[in-house]
């Protein structure tokens, strides 16, 4: 008995995490009875507990002191002796439920879930009604989307336990994962008929508004073929009118409400419903005028459900060309004299008497949106802009140069059902065409012109302005030059701002951006940091330093800028992965890759691949607690957000320079020994003296690294100087054993790429970029089967895509070199399907076609151009340098896509031309972007 108290012990003090107590009573335990395989495995699992306790960061001393294991002790060989210890417990009672138990917790704690459910199940056939052992196992398979599973295991919880409240909910829960929202229903509907009508869950409070709303998205998800889904709106749109009563959360009873009502076609509902909305306060938010102008114009299902998942200052009027008709109904209703098409007055609400300009006077949407509803070639739009840029001129409003350009709508053909949508105009070449920025020139012009003279605005002569009013419309001239890629112009006039106000932080920010688009980065970082030192509190402005220091390649300096907004007792670099602070660690991968530290850049790309890794483990927290809270919308809306974890831009961002790297070192294995010491003795004085202050640098980076990011900057010694009391008081931080990245310099790197690859074209299938780089790795695999697929996936994104076009004919050499054939089969398909990428053509005759287009099509897209003459000296030699030169330099890159980078693939292959092409086009570069000296 005493020994059987003492194993409770253990127990309790490892689930009361005092480890060391625990391991006291369990070596207690073994000096009795050493082969005990339950206390063998609980004092591993401790043991284990302890490690993981001081391997992570920003352990309490008040954990430390319970764990009893000091921060220098070998972690990895505790963890050894751990996992043997579970081992060898395992095997003196593999009956026993407990060791099989343990045995999954070991390896969930290693993040090995598909080991620990084996271990469950082994668990449960000795012990089937173990209620811990099951919601363990409930856990990891939820964590793993293993559905059927967590539906069958969640089953068996509650018909051991059917008087707990969560385990009906889970189960219900479970049902609707695995996609039948009816029987989910039904099991809500058998947990409410088991309480009593007094019960508090029929009461109005959180909890209950939250189940009540999570029914309700159940039943709009109850839908059937035949019906296109609108029986299930029908009963969801009922049943949210019954629950009215007990819901807290009235603006997503109403949201929801809207919704349902517009797919239902319930238009003039709708419309009171948008209504009650606007008068809640939520005249703000456009997804409510996007609804709203729905409902005004009987739009149909589909395009109410696109209008609903737009973003930001979106609505109808940006999302497609509006009718004359149209137009006049929604101006009606924004205007100050709403009437409705019956020449009466709308009595569905109050609000549309006098238009919601009117009603709503103050809110800054309601009039930005009437101008979204003017045609922008009318008078009148001509008159609201120009009220609408004077008062946020005087306002003095930085973002209004943005703000303006959400105007340059362009019309565009979808080339699957042929409608027609509004795309916003980027490129400098459609903006300079287009008829918004023309008059926005004009007006700002007259601006400058009147302001200059006389203080006044060109048609208010007797209101005189402020100085201040001059110099926000000179900023404003300067961003209209940024957007039509002006650069000198826009530098000149900024100057003007910063010689006027020189302590205005925003003027500098712009200069910045100036210098970097047209060239000169160096002076773009000088720039902006004089702008940071103004104001050292501004975290923004701070940020944006960093970010263009690291463009400029001063990495040293943009780590002492970041590292005045971190905490001071740790390291700046292994601050900024602590807060997962990953547009600055890609910036610096980017900086790492131009310099070809290649090692040093894979390691932060790998940082920030490790963050999203933590942001997948990080939902094992909820799964539990979200469902006791009841918040079951949210978690459903968590794991849709988990399951498109991996399409995330800044991932696939990481992802995609991570494959480019291990490329590149397939294609130059000598790449990857870069660290090996060089030979001294085949180099010059002067040559040996330089590569031994080179390898000393980087010896003593890797000796002195720490953080994750492993780089010893200047940030780091300005935290840790003069900190020696803080340095040990601080919390401990992980050192990085491999700050070079030698180790994933080492690895098989066709292997490495084939893995992201195969990521990123499974969660991001609609990004041009995740199959050109599936094509990449395919092709070195000698997969050519699956180079093709990609081919055709990038052909069904856009056909007219440069790097499709380069791939196609990189496969189409590669197939004729080839000197092992594919399965005939293989053969088939493949001869079938890339003459259709071909449209039927010879490899010379399918580029002489695209030669042709370009010289048909005069705003052909600069990098367009540099792979058709790419592909002409591939396919006809040197004798086509001239005419492959030509179709660069004709277009006197008066072409979208020109920047910085495009222009120096657009030198480097010019020099590889030879005759002077180099010249010429350095010349056609200076002329665009003034201030590139290093193209």
């Amino acid at each position: 008995k005493k020994e059987s108290d003492l194993f409770k012990n253990v127990v309790k003090f490892y689930e009361s995490k005092q480890y060391k107590k625990g391991l006291k009573n369990a070596d207690t335990i073994l000096k009795r009875f050493p082969n005990h395989g339950e206390t063998l495995c609980m004092k591993g699992l401790i043991m284990n507990q302890m490690a993981n306790l001081n391997n992570v960061i920003g352990v309490s001393d008040h954990d430390k002191k319970a764990s009893g294991v000091d921060g220098g002790a070998h972690i990895e060989d505790k963890k050894k002796e751990a996992v043997e210890l579970v081992k060898k417990g395992l095997m003196m009672d593999m009956r026993s439920h407990v060791c099989w138990h343990v045995y999954g917790l070991l390896h969930r704690s290693s993040q090995d879930y598909a080991e620990a459910i084996k271990a469950y199940k082994q668990a449960l056939r000795i012990d089937s009604e173990n209620l811990q052992i099951l919601r363990d196992m409930g856990l990891l398979q939820i964590q793993m989307r293993d559905l059927a599973g967590f539906r069958d295991t969640r089953l068996r919880i509650l018909e051991l336990r059917p008087n707990s409240k969560v385990h009906w909910l889970s189960y219900a829960l479970s049902v609707h994962v695995n996609g039948d929202a009816v029987a989910a229903v039904v099991v809500l509907d058998n947990y409410m008929a088991t309480l009593e009508k007094d019960s508090v869950e029929f009461q109005r409070n959180f909890e209950t508004s939250e189940l009540a709303l999570y029914k309700n998205r159940l039943l709009s998800e109850t839908t059937l073929q035949e019906d296109g889904g609108v029986e299930g709106i029908k009963k969801a749109l009922i049943h949210l009118d019954e629950i009215h009563s007990v819901v807290v959360d009235h603006t997503g009873w109403f949201s929801t409400r809207l919704s349902y009502q517009l797919q239902l076609g319930q238009f003039e509902s709708a419309k009171e419903t948008a209504f009650a909305l606007l008068e809640r306060g939520s005249t703000e938010e456009y997804r409510v005028h996007g609804s709203l102008m729905c409902a005004l114009l009987k739009c149909d299902r589909d395009t109410c459900r696109e209008v609903e998942k737009m973003r930001g200052t979106g609505t109808l009027a940006t999302l497609r060309p509006l009718s004359d008709e149209e137009r006049t109904i929604l101006l009606n209703a924004y205007g100050t004299d709403a009437i409705a098409e019956n020449g009466e007055e709308d009595g569905s609400d109050q609000v549309m008497k006098d238009g919601l300009a009117k009603t709503f006077p103050k809110s800054a949407a309601i009039k930005r949106i009437y101008l979204t509803l003017l045609p922008p070639t009318g008078e009148e739009f001509k008159v609201a802009i120009d009220k609408y840029c004077q008062r946020q001129i005087i306002k003095g409003v930085p973002s209004l140069g943005s703000d303006l350009s959400s105007f340059y709508l362009m019309e565009v053909k979808r080339p699957n059902n042929g409608e027609t949508r509004n795309v916003l105009a980027k490129d400098p070449l459609n903006v300079k065409t287009h008829s918004v920025y023309r008059l926005l020139v004009d007006l700002v012009d007259s601006y400058v012109t009147s302001l200059s003279s006389n203080s006044t605005f060109p048609n208010d002569s007797a209101t005189e302005h402020a100085p201040s009013a001059l110099l926000w419309a000179w900023y404003l001239r300067s961003i209209l030059h940024e957007q039509a890629a002006e650069y000198s112009e826009g530098i000149s006039l900024i100057n003007k701002c910063i010689e006027h106000t020189p302590t205005a932080v925003d003027f500098y920010e712009l200069k910045s951006r100036l210098l970097e688009a047209g060239g000169d980065i160096q002076q773009a970082a000088d720039v902006i940091n004089a702008g940071r030192d103004l104001d050292h509190q501004d975290r923004y402005i701070n940020n944006q330093a960093t970010k263009t220091l690291l463009r400029a390649g001063r990495e040293e300096e943009a780590a002492k800028t970041i590292s005045l907004f971190t905490r001071h007792e740790a390291p700046a670099e292994q601050n900024l992965y602590d807060m997962q602070c990953t547009w600055y660690e890609l910036e610096l991968a980017d900086c790492w890759r131009r310099k070809g530290e290649l090692g040093r850049s894979l390691r932060k790309y790998m940082a920030v691949v490790k963050h999203y890794q933590d942001f997948h483990e990080d939902q094992f927290d909820f799964h539990m607690y979200c469902i006791r809270k009841v918040t079951l919308r949210s978690y459903c809306d968590l794991l849709k957000f988990e399951d498109e974890l991996w399409g995330l831009p800044h991932y696939g961002r990481a992802a995609e320079e991570v494959i480019k790297i291990h490329l590149h070192l397939v294609d130059n294995p000598d790449k990857a020994q870069d660290d090996e010491e060089p030979d001294y003795s085949k180099m010059t004085s002067a040559e040996r003296k330089k590569a031994k202050n080179i390898a000393r640098k980087k010896k003593k980076a890797l000796e002195a690294g720490s953080g994750v990011g492993g780089d010893n900057s200047a940030s780091s010694k300005s935290n840790t100087a003069n900190n020696d009391e803080k340095k040990k008081k601080g919390k401990p931080h992980v050192i990085d054993v491999d700050p070079m990245g030698k180790e994933l310099l080492a690895l098989d790197h066709l292997e490495e790429a084939k893995k992201f690859s195969a990521i990123l074209v499974r969660h991001a299938p609609k990004r041009m970029s995740a199959w050109a780089l599936q094509y990449d790795v395919s092709i070195r695999r000698g997969k050519m089967l699956m180079a093709l697929q990609a081919l055709s996936k990038m052909n069904s994104i856009d056909p007219n895509d440069h790097r499709l076009f380069s791939r196609i004919i990189d496969f189409s050499q590669k197939l004729s070199s080839r000197t092992e054939k594919c399965h005939a089969a293989s053969e088939l398909v493949i001869s079938g399907e890339f003459t259709k990428l071909m449209n039927g053509k010879s490899l010379s005759d399918f580029v002489q076609m695209a030669v042709d287009s370009i010289k048909a099509d005069p705003v052909s897209s600069l990098p367009m151009r540099i792979a058709v003459a790419k592909a002409m000296i591939s396919v006809g030699g040197s004798s086509a340098a001239k005419e492959a030169s030509s179709l660069i330099l004709d277009s006197k890159l008066n072409a979208p896509c020109v920047t910085v980078e495009t222009c120096r693939e657009a030198v480097a292959f010019m020099e590889s031309l030879g005759g002077g092409n180099k010249e010429r086009m350095m010349m056609l570069i200076m002329a665009k972007l003034p201030f590139a000296k290093d193209c």
